[in-house]
């Protein structure tokens, strides 16, 4: 994987591939100009290495020339072919072959061929290392091409990104990052936070936890933050649309997060819903809810135990310990019925070393 700019690129051609391909396309030109002296074109900037390479494996006399366009802003073309660099004037009554490094929507190519439509040449003709089918508008023939590849962004062998990547060997692709949203469920004790971390830090996730979005807020005195405690201090429930902005403001405070992992929100099917509206907005879902499973004898210790060093009383008393898990499961099984019939309900065994839950829980993610 590498980085330009902003953008992560993964592997996609490698010098191999990307030579075999220069040698096809020199092969069939020169099988069709073998007894005349043709004029290569080539586009730049992109298409310099590509020409390069092409003369190496040309075996017959021949002529170069260049010209040079511009449609490209970063990852997306303008739209608005720009001609920087006209073709040389000596071309008449010759054969020309246009040498592009890429040919996509078929702009620059409508461009060449206005450029030539005003000249005497005896023929032109167009040849491109790489072509994306999938989104060429079709307009004019492509006499010859390299590799033909699905649409996706590569940058490298002369392409760039914002410039950078041109001097790359090998071709990469733009690594689109896919998502993954997950919600986690666990009653107290099993270990929701403990591997939380776990998830955030492998997959990058930013965990958003109700609990400390609360407090975070109010201790703050944000405008949230006061409307929350303006029903906390008259003993009514926070409305679910104060809690959802809580989550919509820590989602955009991180876009460049690979997804979020959302802890203690949703607590009833409502609020679910309410979850799931906010996501669509944003062109977003839930992945997969995950629940801890644990055995309530061993988290009862395990609370207990965690009493004698944080001082909670509710971590103290066997009674509150099991009066939170029966909350927890008359509020769960609602959810549990919503996620299961999206299909995204999955139980792991919270019971084990840390790094054994981990392994389930990264089987589960893996599997998305």
């Amino acid at each position: 994987m590498i980085k330009l700019h902003d953008k992560h690129f993964k592997p996609f051609l490698n010098e191999a591939q990307i030579e075999a391909a220069v040698k096809s396309v020199a092969a069939k030109v020169a099988a069709d100009y073998k007894d005349e002296v043709p004029v290569f074109v080539g586009v730049l900037n992109g298409a310099f290495m590509f020409v390069s390479d092409f003369l190496k494996h040309y075996p017959y006399d021949c002529e170069v020339s260049f010209v040079k366009l511009s449609s490209y802003q970063g990852l997306t073309s303008t739209g608005i072919v720009e001609t920087l660099l006209d073709v040389s004037k000596d071309i008449e009554g010759k054969s020309v072959v246009i040498l592009e490094d890429i040919i996509d929507t078929g702009r620059t190519l409508k461009e060449l061929v206005h450029l030539f439509s005003n000249t005497n040449v005896k023929e032109f003709k167009i040849a491109s290392l790489f072509f994306k089918s999938d989104v060429y508008n079709g307009e004019y023939a492509i006499d010859y091409w390299g590799i033909e590849i699905p649409d996706k962004f590569i940058v490298g062998y002369g392409l760039d990104y914002k410039e950078l990547g041109r001097n790359l060997k090998e071709v990469y692709q733009l690594n689109q990052k896919h998502m993954i949203n997950l919600v986690l469920f666990g009653k107290p004790g099993a270990g929701k936070g403990t591997q939380a971390e776990f998830l955030k830090d492998k997959y990058n996730l930013k965990h958003i936890s109700t609990g400390d979005l609360f407090r975070y807020n109010m201790k703050n005195d944000t405008d949230l933050g006061k409307l929350a405690k303006s029903f906390i201090d008259k003993g009514e429930l926070v409305p679910d649309e104060v809690t959802i902005k809580m989550l919509e403001d820590a989602v955009e405070k991180n876009p460049d997060a690979s997804g979020f992992i959302f802890d203690g929100f949703p607590r009833t099917t409502a609020q679910a819903e309410a979850l799931d509206a906010f996501l669509a907005g944003k062109n977003m879902k839930v992945d997969a809810t995950i629940a801890l499973e644990a055995n309530d004898e061993v988290l009862i210790q395990r609370l207990l135990e965690r009493g004698k060093v944080s001082g909670r009383s509710d971590d103290q008393d066997e009674g509150k310990i099991r009066n939170r898990f029966n909350e927890y499961n008359t509020k769960t099984a609602p959810l549990k019925d919503y996620y299961e019939a999206q299909g995204k309900f999955h139980s792991v065994n919270g019971i084990g070393a840390i790094d054994e839950v981990a392994h389930r829980l990264g089987k589960v993610i893996e599997e998305l």
